[in-house]
Formats: structure tokens, C-alpha cells, sequence
């Protein structure tokens, strides 16, 4: 049997080099995306949420990146649930993307704040009949004695709200926005000499300055 600990892999000799990236790091990070995209990465926009909750305790779960612009990263959830409430505590996260089959992984740090309504709501309306209807019968992250009684919601939800009829939003579901104040480009190289290179906002927040950092 093949210890799954002993194993070592070369991640080869592809380079990041300062003059390779852009100089908008969110414009780095979309094309990167893209590759991994197209290079067939499982899940591209996978992204591992990490937060401190209002006892200083950090988690860490994987959730879907939904959008991405100049002003940040934005991904949805039920703000009830115990990210939410975390974000709620302490509107601070990190983001990890971990594109192992490429030896690269970008990591985000910022702030976050809650999108607007109407950005929700733009976002409700565009996901699946059975998705809406799983996000109204579920209360994400609250106990609930069986799986049997998670279907038994989902079927009330289903009678009330049949295909073809508006799901609306609930008021607990919502989106949030992460504004990046540090993100960092990670590649893999041979012998663990990786290249690292991080971008950190400059002076009023609009302006970012690049360093690279030791493996």
C-alpha cells in the first residue's frame, strides 16, 4: 500500500516572474481562472472561505466564487449560517484557490461586506428551480434530527412553490463581497523553490505594490 504521506511530487519549472503578471492583480487572477478553466480544473471557482467567529475560533469551509470585479470577490450563502454569522462577528476572510493539477494557488485577504439586494436578488432569480427551493427549506448550519426531515421541507416547499412559480429570496440568503487588501500568487517549482509573488494595496487603497517572497 502506497503511504499517501511519503509521497513527493516535482512540480516542474514552470516560472512566475514579476514581468509575467499584470499590474492589476485582479486582472492577474481572471486570467488565471480562465486558464484553469480551460486546462479543465475540477471546480476552478472553488475557493476555501476561511473565518473568525465571535470567540476568535477560525473555520474554514469551500464555497463557489460567483463574481469578480474591480471592487472584489463576491460569493453567496444563507447569512444565518455559521459563516454568516462569523462575517457578522468579524467582517474580515481570507480565500484560498487551490489549483493543484496546475502547481499554483492564489490566496485573498480582505474585508467583507454584505452586496446589495438587488445584486441578491439578480443572483436568486438566475440559479436553478431546485437550488431556490433547497436554499428556502434549508437553514444552513441549524441542527435537524434526520435527513428525512430536511426532504420532508424541501417536498413543503416544493407543493407551495411548483415549477414554473417564483421562488423568492429569502431575507437570511444574500451575498457577500470580499475587497482585497493582500492576494497572492503562488507557483510551484521544482525542488520547493517556489515563486511567490504578493500584491498589497498602496497608500489610499487604489494603487498596488508587488514583492516576491522566499518558498
Amino acid at each position: 500500500m502506497t503511504d499517501p504521506l511519503a509521497r513527493h511530487t516535482d512540480y516542474g519549472n514552470k516560472s512566475l516572474d514579476e514581468s509575467d503578471v499584470a499590474h492589476d492583480p485582479i486582472a492577474q487572477f481572471s486570467s488565471w481562472l480562465a486558464e484553469a478553466a480551460d486546462r479543465g480544473v475540477y471546480e476552478p471557482n472553488a475557493m476555501v472561505l476561511g473565518t473568525v467567529d465571535a470567540d476568535g475560533a477560525p473555520s474554514s469551509r469551500t464555497v463557489l466564487l460567483r463574481a469578480i470585479d474591480a471592487d472584489g470577490f463576491v460569493f453567496y450563502t444563507d447569512r444565518s449560517s455559521r459563516k454568516g454569522r462569523a462575517l457578522a462577528a468579524h467582517p474580515v476572510a481570507t480565500l484560498l484557490f487551490p489549483w493543484y493539477t496546475l502547481h499554483r494557488q492564489v490566496s485573498v485577504t480582505g474585508e467583507v461586506s454584505p452586496v446589495e439586494d438587488a445584486e441578491s436578488d439578480a443572483y436568486w432569480a438566475s440559479r436553478p428551480q431546485g437550488s431556490r427551493v433547497a436554499g428556502t427549506a434549508s437553514h444552513q448550519s441549524q441542527p435537524i434530527g434526520s435527513r428525512a426531515e430536511l426532504e420532508a421541507r424541501v417536498a413543503e416547499v416544493e407543493v407551495e412553490y411548483p415549477e414554473g412559480r417564483d421562488v423568492p429570496r429569502p431575507g437570511r440568503w444574500g451575498g457577500y463581497r470580499l475587497r482585497p487588501r493582500r492576494i497572492e500568487f503562488w507557483q510551484g517549482r521544482t525542488s520547493r523553490l517556489h515563486d511567490r509573488l504578493v500584491f498589497t494595496r498602496a497608500g489610499d487603497g487604489t494603487e498596488w505594490t508587488v514583492e516576491r517572497l522566499q518558498p
